[in-house]
Formats: C-alpha cells, structure tokens, sequence
C-alpha cells in the first residue's frame, strides 16, 4: 500500500464525512510517526478506514498524530468517545483494528487484550 494510496481513501472518507454536520460520537487517532509508519501503521489505518467504510458507520473520524513515545507498542491508536475516557491501544494490526471497530466501536466493549491506557 502505497502513500498516495492511503491519501486517496483518506479523502475519501473525509469528504463524505463532512456532508453531514461535522459532529462525531467516536474520534480514532492512529499514531503516524516513524516508529508507528515502520511497525505498520499504514496498514491498520487502511484497515480502519476499510472496516468503518464497510459498515456504513457515519459518526467515526479517524485522523493521524505524529510520534506518542510508545514506539515498542506501535501501531498506537487511541479511540476518543463522548462522554467515555479515552482508550490507548497498542500493537495494533490490521487484524486487530479490524476487532476493535467490531467489538469496541460497534458493540461498546472494549478490547482489553491491546488496551495500553485508559485516560480519563
């Protein structure tokens, strides 16, 4: 997957994200720094982006962040939930952002397995 690829989705998404009115229950932010880009961070956001396009969830924004200072548990992202504390999760490839769309961002549970920080 290349660079220009994931852009492309990106603004994709990013366009039918803003036809509706700019407000979102879920933010997901995938650490995009060198560390997490070398660990695969690439795939996980194409990943995410895929799982959420596929299931038609329209109030999740997924945007990217440099460096966090969790290089050895990269890819880090973190979900952002209103009125919830915010969750970090580590080691996240594309196999497992894909679980946490279906089991933490669609059913509400968390999954505890990758689960780096709760921040409150």
């Amino acid at each position: 997957m290349k660079l220009e690829d994931l852009k492309k989705i990106r603004e994709k998404y990013e366009k039918e994200m803003t036809l509706r009115d700019g407000k979102f229950k879920i933010k997901i932010i995938v650490g995009m720094g060198t560390s997490g880009i070398a660990a695969g961070a690439r795939d996980t956001l194409k990943a995410l982006l895929d799982e959420i396009a596929k299931r038609g969830l329209k109030d999740v924004l997924v945007t990217q962040t440099g460096e966090r200072g969790l290089s050895s548990n990269e890819p880090v992202i973190t979900v952002e939930e209103e009125g919830k504390p915010s969750i970090v999760y580590g080691d996240v490839s594309a196999e497992v952002a894909r679980k946490i769309i279906a089991e933490h961002i669609v059913n509400g549970n968390p999954v505890s397995d990758y689960i780096l920080e709760v921040k409150k």
